[in-house]
């Protein structure tokens, strides 16, 4: 920009939006300000600033702004101008669908349950919003099994003349051929309403006293029938009732893995989960969660009026929002009814975003593994990397413990279709000084590719060694004395703070380089480099609990379970047979001399 100076000076100590322009006069990034002076000057400011925001500056060729008469106003057309522009720097939802609902028609004598989107209406009852139509259409077959509901077009009941299948197969009351009363449809209308309003145990009660009625008219059919409602109502209460204040409740979790993030919304209504729903937004690199986590609640909620109509009371999010305040006085505003943004440190609040953040990680995983998702990275690989062809089976090895204890070394492997879970091997690592991550390598590699020429199978195209050039040149040297050739041995080092998206990459007569921290490439190395290390460090952690839970009699030769079982009757235990005399070890039965010695010179590191 020519005339910055002149252009900030200009700038209004009001509230609203503004739009950084990029060369092509595009909109690279939207963002909102109390006061657009102060915002816009601090982008042009001496004080230092994140990699996104300098990348961010670099690109700016132009300002607009747009004043608003509060920043209330400015959150929504800020919302508005990133679903209209998706710039690049802005963390972009891409969900333009209006959000389910389960509606129970009103119009018709037999209403019908259904699902829909838009805009709510009056002829009908509306419940939800759920997370997807997934959710939506399990919670219809639910109550279809429970109440016997029509889920048929009016055009299509009025032209029945025979009962349907779902009638058949016990979904359907049948009351388009006469099959059942007004009276008996509108009782499983009315408990259908109680249940999606999550009154539950009213439906219970009215369902036992049907049942009783029944029972004293002597049609114990009937009866029966009401009983196996009960017991189903019940099932599903234990399955689906929450203990959440006002009863309504989105509850958010988020993971990060490789370059993609996952957000993961938990639906709560009336006190029932609704279901689960997993969003993949795209996020520019080095971008804080507290900014994601705030784009994705102004624009799930916001982006349209028709979703005014979904705001919960309650959004349960694992952050310090700095915003919090003015995004629930928008929220509430539109909702018409007071928006709280809670981050519980316990009880059961904590315990339901825990579980959506443990959804969001398993979702992220299985959308990383993807067969479609590993196609595209092996290419970006390829190119990364300069290979002749795409790598078919790729190696990874990490190494892990804890100040040198329980040395254990993992290695995953990858093909086209994701991991090859049944592949994976883990090596127990001995006779190495503790803590020598270099020849823990040396060993690993050695051990693996023995095997691998031993049994005569398939080498990999890559072996992937996490570590730098040390860990890099033990690799290659067991690759020279084992004649190996046609791998390649790739060193993934870790960047300044453990950061992803920092990381060096190694080769043997190569320079260190980096790659674009939004790289296809680099997200599939941190991908496979994360898996190694989740799987090394699991066996890790099991080999030391397992060698801290042992008991130091187990490892003395010639001592078995009944001698160990006399030992610690007489001592007491551990403690008292450390602290026992030579001699009063001898008097325990079946320990001789030189076995009662060996184990005084055991537990105290001593010789006699």
């Amino acid at each position: 920009m020519q005339n910055i100076k002149a252009f900030l000076a200009n700038l209004p100590h009001l509230p609203g939006v503004y739009q950084m322009l990029g060369e092509k006069s595009d909109v690279i990034y939207v963002g909102k300000a109390n006061d657009l002076k102060k915002r816009v000057s601090s982008y042009f400011s001496g004080r230092a600033k994140d990699a996104k925001t300098l990348s961010l500056v670099k690109k700016i060729n132009g300002i607009e702004i747009t004043v608003t008469n509060s920043e209330n106003e400015a959150v929504l057309l800020e919302c508005n101008l990133i679903k209209k522009h998706t710039p690049r720097y802005n963390v972009l939802l891409r969900d333009d669908k209006s959000y389910p609902y389960i509606v129970i028609t009103t119009q018709h004598p037999f209403p019908r349950i259904d699902l829909y989107r838009g805009q709510r209406k009056k002829n009908g009852r509306f419940f939800g919003p759920y997370p997807s139509s997934l959710a939506v259409r399990e919670t219809i077959s639910l109550l279809q099994k429970l109440f016997h509901l029509r889920t048929c077009a009016d055009s299509y009941y009025e032209a029945r003349n025979r009962p349907c299948l779902l009638y058949q197969i016990g979904r359907c009351a049948g009351p388009c051929v006469g099959r059942i009363s007004k009276t008996e449809y509108d009782k499983n209308v009315k408990m259908a309403i109680l249940f999606l309003e999550g009154k539950s145990q009213e439906v219970i009660h009215y369902l036992h006293q049907l049942m009783e009625q029944a029972s004293d008219e002597l049609n114990f059919e009937l009866a029966v029938h009401y009983r196996d409602q009960i017991t189903r109502m019940r099932q599903i209460q234990e399955r689906q009732y929450v203990n959440v204040a006002e009863g309504d409740a989105d509850i958010i979790g988020l993971s990060m893995q490789a370059g993609v993030i996952c957000m993961q919304l938990l639906s709560i209504r009336g006190g029932q989960v609704l279901g689960s729903r997993s969003y993949y937004p795209t996020v520019p690199v080095n971008t804080e969660k507290e900014e994601i986590l705030s784009a994705f609640i102004k624009q799930h909620y916001l982006s349209h009026p028709s979703h005014f109509e979904s705001i919960p009371k309650q959004i349960i999010i694992d952050a310090v929002m700095k915003e919090r305040k003015l995004l629930t006085d928008v929220l509430s505003e539109h909702a018409q009814h007071k928006v709280e943004m809670v981050r519980p440190l316990r009880g059961d609040k904590k315990k339901w975003l825990a579980m959506a953040t443990t959804s969001a990680r398993q979702s992220l995983a299985l959308h990383l593994f993807s067969k479609t998702n590993v196609e595209e990275r092996l290419l970006a690989l390829q190119k990364a990397l300069e290979l002749k062809k795409i790598p078919r089976r790729i190696e990874c090895f990490d190494i892990s413990h804890s100040m040198g204890e329980a040395t254990v070394a993992s290695c995953v492997v990858f093909d086209p279709n994701g991991p090859i879970k049944s592949d994976y091997r883990r090596f127990n690592i001995q006779h190495i000084t503790p803590g020598d991550d270099v020849a823990a390598m040396h060993q690993v590699i050695s051990r693996r590719f023995k095997r691998l020429q031993k049994e005569a199978v398939t080498l990999p195209d890559i072996v992937f060694i996490d570590g730098g050039k040390t860990q890099l040149s033990a690799a290659h040297k067991v690759m020279e004395e084992l004649a190996i050739t046609d791998v390649l041995l790739v060193g993934v080092s870790k960047g300044p703070e453990r950061k992803p998206g920092f990381e060096t990459i190694h080769r043997l007569n190569h320079p260190p380089f980096h790659l674009p921290a939004d790289s296809l490439a680099l997200h599939f190395i941190q991908q496979i480099r994360d898996e190694a290390h989740r799987f090394a460090i699991t066996g890790h952690r099991q080999r030391r609990d397992k060698t801290r839970t042992q008991s130091s009699l187990e490892l003395l030769p010639g001592i078995g379970a009944k001698r160990r079982r006399e030992l610690l009757r007489y001592f007491g235990g551990i403690q008292g047979i450390a602290h026992a005399s030579l001699d009063e070890l001898m008097k325990v039965p079946g320990i001789s001399r030189s076995l009662a010695e060996r184990i005084f010179t055991t537990l105290h590191d001593a010789t006699l």
